[in-house]
């Protein structure tokens, strides 16, 4: 046990890791409203017996026939549609600062070299193909060994040195001067070789060698257990699971719900894109309270001990509710405790793997669409379900088969707990009582 922890500690906090992790999250809130834009241009009528809602249609007929959907087009151009060129800066410079060295420098220079590799149009201009979602790891690659190329000639003699008095703005850039020259030229001459000798874009051969695999396994059922069990058995060791697998699984599928994205904007219902396992899929379905499916937990525990408002698993889940709505569960998972508490191992494990297979499986089997907008992890249940299958019913229905799935599975291991935990209680009002009596 020991060791595991200290294997996780140890990748959880590697500087590389923790980079890409940072990187990721930096543009996050430009993936969701790139995601809401789209969504919203998509967005499906709404029929309630006599009542009826079509925002689409009514803002057609306002505006003309697609003419106010071009404003979530534009959103869409400056988020999803960069999404590796914004990587490719927000890595480099996190990884940067970890280090102590210029970290806007590190950025500048990561976009400038992805950029020099991104394959050209027939008139000239970037591929959009990409600059998005399909150079990712591209740009992860690219960010890292710049930004590390730049860190060791920035220590060397092979910078420019200003005297003092000298605005730091100034001395920074000349500092940065030749080791950026150096650096530019290198990628320049590995690009010229590889579209001259080879015949050959590096996105192609990184996409089609990695990334395209990697993808391929991420939409599987086995992908999203593996990801469902090690999360939580981080997390059950104290480690935030989330955060140390981050890292990795954000290249993978944040590409995919890209992808879905682009087929729900190009027209395609909900149930036709091509991937059912995203990052939306997890967040909406699975992780409903966060990890561990912990809303379901607050649910169990009130059932159980509804009627003692003073035991503690009720005092904490009054506390931890709140929060607990909006996805946040450190409350409930350190306060309970779930972290090395045995009788919590197997629900807080379990739920979720359940919850993964039935999700899967209602969704792959077409009774439930699939996710086409990624949507803020804070975004309660039921409204999330909703939102993420493209303002379908049934994503709500889902959610509250799936929370009810699993506050089922809570309920006898929150019994036994509480069982526990009241005899502990008697006992040791016992032992002061029998403390009293003899003094």
């Amino acid at each position: 046990m020991n060791k595991f922890i200290e294997i996780a500690g140890r990748i959880g906090s590697q500087r590389h890791l923790v980079a890409i992790r940072d990187g990721f999250v930096s543009v996050m809130p430009l993936i969701i409203v790139g995601s809401l834009a789209i969504l919203i241009n998509n967005f499906p009528a709404i029929q309630l017996g006599n009542w009826s809602l079509d925002f689409v249609g009514s803002m057609n007929a306002a505006f003309g026939e697609g003419s106010w959907q071009r404003l979530g087009g534009n959103i869409w151009n400056a988020s999803f549609a960069i999404l590796g060129l914004l990587v490719a800066f927000s890595i480099a410079y996190n990884l940067a600062r970890s280090y102590e060295i210029d970290g806007l420098a590190a950025g500048i220079l990561s976009i400038a070299s992805y950029v020099m590799l991104v394959p050209v149009t027939k008139d000239w201009g970037l591929s959009f193909a990409w600059l998005g979602a399909q150079g990712l790891f591209v740009a992860i690659i690219v960010s890292l060994l710049v930004t590390e190329a730049f860190r060791l000639l920035i220590h060397t003699k092979l910078t420019i040195r200003m005297p003092e008095g000298v605005p730091g703005g100034v001395t920074r850039s000349f500092q940065a001067l030749i080791p950026s020259m150096i650096i530019l030229t290198v990628v320049a001459a590995i690009q010229l070789f590889i579209q001259v000798k080879l015949e050959l874009s590096i996105f192609e051969v990184i996409f089609k060698a990695i990334q395209q695999p990697l993808q391929g396994f991420g939409d599987s059922l086995a992908a999203g257990l593996i990801i469902a069990l090690l999360n939580h058995v981080l997390w059950f060791f104290g480690l935030h699971g989330t955060n140390i697998i981050g890292s990795v699984i954000e290249p993978i599928y944040l590409p995919l719900i890209e992808q879905n994205l682009a087929a729900f904007q190009a027209g395609a219902s909900a149930y036709d894109v091509p991937y059912t396992v995203t990052k939306p899929f997890l967040d909406a379905f699975v992780f409903m309270g966060g990890s561990g499916t912990t809303l379901s937990l607050l649910l169990a525990i009130f059932i159980v001990v509804r009627k003692q408002r003073n035991h503690p698993y009720h005092q904490v889940a009054k506390l931890s509710a709140p929060a607990g709505l909006f996805n946040i569960n450190e409350p409930v998972i350190f306060g309970m405790p779930i972290v090395l508490n045995p009788v919590m191992l197997i629900p807080f494990i379990l739920a979720p793997v359940v919850l993964t297979v039935v999700s899967y499986v209602a969704i792959s089997t077409g009774m439930v669409p699939k996710t086409v907008a990624i949507v803020p992890w804070t975004t309660p249940p039921i409204i999330s379900g909703y939102l993420v299958t493209g303002g379908s019913i049934r994503g709500v229905l889902l959610q509250v088969f799936n929370l009810t799935l699993a506050t089922l599975i809570y309920i006898p291991f929150v019994v036994a707990g509480a069982r526990a935990m009241t005899a502990e209680i008697n006992r040791n009002k016992d032992s002061i009582h029998e403390g009293e009596k003899i003094s």
